[in-house]
This record gives structure tokens, sequence and C-alpha cells, in this order.
């Protein structure tokens, strides 16, 4: 049955609350064919396999294994999770000595058993985590990517629809920069259905008012601290986030994506891994777009880089 099919395979690196939401909403949009866990606890690799397993009646066929590095062997992309979780009251940053140790084990047995595959990194701070990958990996910046502002981006049309009482997924609007405090939001291009806000509002009878825009901003930075103090750690959102990156891959959409992706010189920066809008198809980060920014988004973009680039060297002091 499987041998019949286009082998669309995704590996999975970390079944935490983040790898098993993604490989549940994996599975339930039945795009791959082949899905193969790993944990460093292996039991929960296996615990996480019998229980998606016991599901396949109500999917597509699918074959699930918890496995070890050598069965990534040609998978489409390898998605990482794995790392400590964030903590109430610790910032992404406060992660990273943590968890970079982490990834710099796992990155060498990623590639050495799937040489050819993209790598996705979810652990955070995710900026920082995707630079070290991709120096450890060797890969082309194209192969390695990081889920960025993806869900940041998510939160902010999310809000933006509750506001202005539409569909989020008739708002256009974007969080660029650092997946963390320092990231930006793009006002001067958000809109609903090609209408600026400011020009939308008057259409409900409403003034635009920046102070609520502010307000709203703050509420998307800072939704993860916020729902990590309720219920400890946030993973549903941040699954469907990386579905949608990995169904791009495995479908070759060309989707339009906040991802983290090696900056080339974007805005005057370089040699860091932080979000702006992509192209994202079966060939990995197809095209980084250049957006039109306002010179106080620029400005704020390059401290983004700079603060990360500073945390960077910290940790190889």
């Amino acid at each position: 049955m499987f041998e019949q099919r286009s082998l669309r395979k995704v590996g999975i690196v970390g079944t935490g609350m983040v790898g098993s939401s993604f490989a549940y909403a994996l599975m339930q949009r039945g795009i791959a064919t082949d899905l193969v866990l790993i944990n460093d606890v292996v039991e929960r690799a296996i615990g996480e396999m019998m229980d998606l397993n016991h599901g396949l009646s109500f999917t597509k066929p699918m074959r699930i294994i918890a496995g070890n590095y050598a069965d990534l062997a040609g998978a489409n992309v390898v998605v990482i999770t794995a790392g400590t979780a964030q903590r109430p009251g610790e910032t992404r940053l406060d992660l990273l000595s943590r968890n970079a140790t982490i990834m710099k084990s796992i990155i060498p047995e990623v590639v050495k058993y799937n040489p050819d595959g993209i790598i996705l990194i979810a652990s955070n701070p995710v900026d920082i985590l995707t630079y070290i990958a991709l120096k450890e990996s060797k890969l082309p910046p194209t192969k390695v990517i990081g889920s960025g502002t993806i869900l940041d981006t998510s939160r902010f049309r999310f809000l933006l629809g509750q506001y202005y009482g539409v569909d989020p997924r008739s708002v256009h609007a974007y969080i660029v920069g650092e997946h963390g405090d320092s990231e930006i939001p793009l006002w001067s291009l958000a809109n609903i259905g090609g209408v600026r806000l400011r020009d939308f509002a008057p259409l409900q009878n409403k003034k635009y008012n920046q102070a609520d825009m502010d307000t709203l901003f703050v509420n998307v930075r800072d939704a993860a601290y916020e729902i990590i103090k309720r219920k400890g750690a946030t993973y549903y959102a941040i699954g469907l986030g990386l579905l949608s990156i990995v169904e791009a891959i495995l479908g070759n959409y060309r989707s339009v994506l906040s991802v983290s992706t090696l900056m080339t010189g974007q805005y005057g920066v370089t040699d860091m891994c932080l979000s702006l809008p992509c192209v994202v198809g079966s060939n990995g980060i197809e095209e980084v777009l250049t957006l039109p920014m306002s010179y106080e988004e620029e400005e704020g973009f390059r401290k983004s880089a700079e603060k990360l680039k500073q945390t960077y060297a910290q940790l190889n002091s």
C-alpha cells in the first residue's frame, strides 16, 4: 500500500508537547506517508507512537514509528522541537545556553543520516538556535529554517481580526525580527482585505487608534508569558504553525510565511537568523522577501538583529 504512494516522510526530534501537537496535526491533515518520532526518553516516543497509531482508522493511511536517527534517512523534512521548556518569568533567550548544547548534539546526527533533507527548528530561542543549526549542519541556508515569527504573526492576525471583527484569514500583517521581546510589528503594511488599517476603521464607523494598536501588539509579544503562567507551556498554535511550514515544503506550495532564515544584507543585517516573510517550497527557503518597511521598522529590525548577535557572542565568550 505505502510502496505505491509517493513517499512524503517527516521526522520529529523531541516528542514533548510541541512535537506531539505537531505530530497530531500532521496526522489529521493527511499530507505525510511516513512519520518518525525520536526522543531522548525512548519510552515517551513509543507512547506517542502508540497513541497516534490507535487513531489511524480515522485518518488517511500513514506509517508512524518511534525510531532513531538512522530512521530519518530519506526524510523530506526533520522538525526539531527538542530542548528544555521556558519557565514562568523566563525569556526565550534565557534558554539559550541549555538548548544550544542540545542542538549541537542533535544536528550532526540528523545530517549524518539525512544529508539532503530540510531541517526545521522550533526550539527556543529559535533564531539563535537556527543559526547554530546552520553552522553545525554546514547545509545551505535555504535548507535550515526556523519557525521564527510564524506564531507571533498568527497571534497578530487573530487579535487584529478580533479587534476589527473580521476573519483572521482576511488580515494581512506580519511580525518580523526576533521571535521574542524585540520583534517588530509592521504597521505600515498591515491591511484587511487590501485596505490599510487606518482606512478600514472608518468603514466600521471607528476612528483609528494607534494606542489601541500598541496595546494589541504588547498582547501579541507577551502572549507566551501569559499562556505559560496559566498552563505551563504553549504548544497547540505552534504545532499548527509547524504544520503550515511542513505542508508548504511537502506540497511545494511556495507559501509566504514569516520564518527565520540567514540574513545576507537585508536592511543592513548579515550573519544572523531572523524572520522575514519568505517563499517556502520543496527546496526550503525559495526566496526572502524585502518589504518596503518604514524607517522606524527598519531601525527596529536592525536593533533586533544586534540584540541576537550580542547574545550569541555572550554564549561563545
